[in-house]
């Protein structure tokens, strides 16, 4: 970006572009907000249960509507790979990994300036084969549910294992059973909802902490102002003669 002229009307139009961006960033930033408001009184007027099994199925049964449950979440049957890995898991994922020799074209400048390419070669691990397992039914306050209602938290890296010339395992997993708060509809004897989101080995007031803060209408924020830098930026740095015409 060296020698580049910035004129009156580059920073006119900058000015402008600054200005629409702003616009809307509050137009999507109040969705933002509002989509945020609305969850947080959802959360706060949810009915709280805290490790209680009895008040769980009561609330089930008497359709007390959105609630805030904790208690411990476990696989009904873990799965495994037993001759890869030790312990069993509610989720286990297996990743093939192959190492790979590549090529590219480089282009490098000589002493006397003078420009040339080569092709060179380097090696990575590429990913060829995922496998996945997950327990069919999972136990929470000794209720069993479908495993697929359950919006589950991610894996965690366990191991990697040698798998002969070449080729490597990964293994992630998540654990057969963990304490875990959880957000849902209690009624008809179920939790009616799908996507049940859980918060592992997270209390009712330590959930309640996460979702009222402000990190979303933050993140959006420091997101949209990059963005619109960004945009400044690169229009600055392109040839825009066409404001001179």
């Amino acid at each position: 970006m060296n020698n580049i002229e910035i004129t009156k009307r580059e920073i006119i139009v900058s000015i402008s572009i600054l200005a629409i961006m702003l616009i809307i960033g509050v137009l999507v930033g109040d969705k933002v907000n509002e989509y945020q408001q609305d969850k947080e009184a959802q959360y706060n007027k949810a009915f709280k249960i805290t490790k209680d099994a009895e008040l769980f199925t009561y609330a089930m049964k008497t359709n007390i509507g959105n609630a805030l449950v904790e208690g411990e979440l476990k696989a009904d049957k873990p799965v495994n790979y037993k001759d890869e890995i030790d312990g069993e898991y509610l989720v286990l994922e297996k990743i093939k990994e192959k190492y790979t020799m590549h090529t590219r074209v480089v282009t490098y400048t000589d002493s006397k300036g003078n420009t040339h390419s080569k092709t060179e070669t380097y090696w990575t691990w590429d990913k060829v084969d995922h496998d996945i397992k997950m327990a069919k039914s999972v136990i929470f306050l000794g209720i069993n549910f479908d495993t697929s209602k359950f919006d589950l938290p991610s894996t965690s890296y366990i191991d990697t294992v040698n798998g002969g010339y070449h080729i490597r395992y990964k293994f992630y997993g998540l654990e057969s059973k963990f304490n875990a708060t959880i957000f849902g509809n209690l009624k008809n004897n179920t939790i009616a909802n799908d996507n049940i989101k859980v918060y592992k080995n997270m209390t009712v007031a330590e959930t309640l902490e996460e979702v009222t803060g402000n990190i979303s209408i933050i993140l959006f924020w420091v997101l949209w102002i990059l963005i619109t830098v960004g945009i400044v930026i690169l229009f600055m740095y392109l040839d825009n003669n066409w404001l001179n015409t």
